[in-house]
């Protein structure tokens, strides 16, 4: 089987599972009793996670040539940890799962980002026809649990994730084996004196304000809607909306990145994420604002996503390969998810829905400029 057919099966499984815990899992911990804040701290576990495991993860899969095997124990842990969950009640039981779970975790998409980059050589364009079928597991998933918790109470949601966590263990074998790093090239440097340079430190600093700026998404996003009166299936198909909206960027990816820099392809979807979130926050009681909105995350996600790893691809070359990318996730990803969430779980009692995505398009136009500032790519 071609590794590109390979690494596709597992972005797809991946991000199945992902589709029933996004949009879902802060709908869960509301029906079991867990307010805003108590919320915004399990769900930003993981991205406290994602602070310093991803560094670890790279470093030992540089150091030893283990990707795949630490992928594989990635995805039996997160099966472990949520079927754990099933047996705890109390809020610090859960939030230790959660913790525990993400640190011996976090390592397993950053190093198939980068094994995916490093089969493809020079020809990151192509990156984008592999990465689509992770938006296509996504969209299945999504729908998939929102139908299902239509009919179903939320505490439903964790079998489904158990189940789908399972299939993620068994794909997980298919990915490549081998070394992520490769060799040769300037990037072969010590990593210090890479983080030096200007353009670096302004880029990871976008990218920590671009997830920033999602906190308020993936935290409260689907109990928003919830309260404003949309049904699980109209949540998830907001949801799909968007991620459909990314599969067609990713189809165009190799055209975009052809007439576009990743450059000025980072900093549009910096800046359309502050025109998304102003969407949210102030329309949700339109449903063809909402939409829209969703449809600027073929932007927000898709665009950034794709340029931002590619960006860390051509910055760390050769044998930091897999340390570039999993910093990448640290920084961004993990500082930036978890201020994010932690900065929504306060601003939601303290100032409400509206001026919650109100302070997440601010972080966007910061991302936004920061590239035009200093990032030279």
């Amino acid at each position: 089987m071609p590794p590109s057919v390979r690494l596709s099966a597992y972005f797809c499984a991946y991000f199945l599972y992902a589709g029933a815990l996004v949009p879902y899992f802060a709908l869960y911990l509301a029906a079991r009793g867990f307010g805003a804040g108590a919320i915004a701290v399990v769900l930003a576990m993981p991205q406290l996670a994602r602070v310093a495991a991803p560094a670890f993860w790279g470093w030992l899969a540089d150091r030893s040539g283990a990707a795949r095997a630490i992928v594989v124990f990635s995805a039996a842990v997160v099966l472990a940890g949520f079927a754990l969950l099933h047996a705890v009640d109390g809020y610090a039981g859960v939030v230790a799962i959660m913790l525990v779970m993400s640190l011996l975790s976090a390592g397993a998409l950053p190093l198939v980002e980068a094994l995916t980059l490093g089969s493809l050589g020079a020809r990151t364009e192509r990156y984008g026809p592999i990465r689509l079928w992770g938006s296509v597991g996504f969209v299945a998933g999504v729908l998939a649990t929102g139908a299902w918790l239509d009919a179903h109470p939320p505490q439903s949601l964790l079998g489904v994730i158990v189940l789908l966590a399972g299939l993620t263990l068994g794909v997980s074998f298919l990915v490549p084996a081998g070394r992520v790093a490769v060799t040769g090239g300037p990037g072969d440097a010590r990593l210090l004196a890479v983080l030096r340079r200007p353009e670096v430190l302004a880029f990871f600093a976008a990218c920590f304000c671009m997830n920033v700026a999602h906190g308020a998404l993936y935290a409260f996003y689907s109990i928003y809607l919830d309260a404003a009166g949309y049904s699980k299936t109209a949540i998830g198909v907001l949801w799909t909306i968007g991620v459909l909206a990314e599969i067609v960027l990713f189809l165009c990816l190799p055209r975009l990145l052809r007439h576009w820099s990743l450059r000025a392809v980072l900093a549009a979807s910096c800046a359309l994420a502050a025109l998304r979130f102003a969407l949210i926050g102030w329309g949700v009681q339109s449903a063809p604002l909402l939409a829209l909105a969703q449809l600027l995350h073929a932007a927000t996600f898709g665009a950034y996503h794709a340029s931002s790893v590619a960006i860390v691809h051509r910055l760390f070359t050769g044998a930091l390969a897999a340390r570039g990318q999993t910093l990448h996730s640290s920084v961004s990803y993990g500082l930036g998810g978890s201020a994010g969430t932690l900065l929504a779980g306060w601003s939601w009692g303290a100032l409400g829905p509206e001026l919650s995505f109100t302070l997440s398009a601010a972080a966007g136009l910061a991302g936004a400029a920061l590239v035009i500032w200093r990032v030279r790519v």
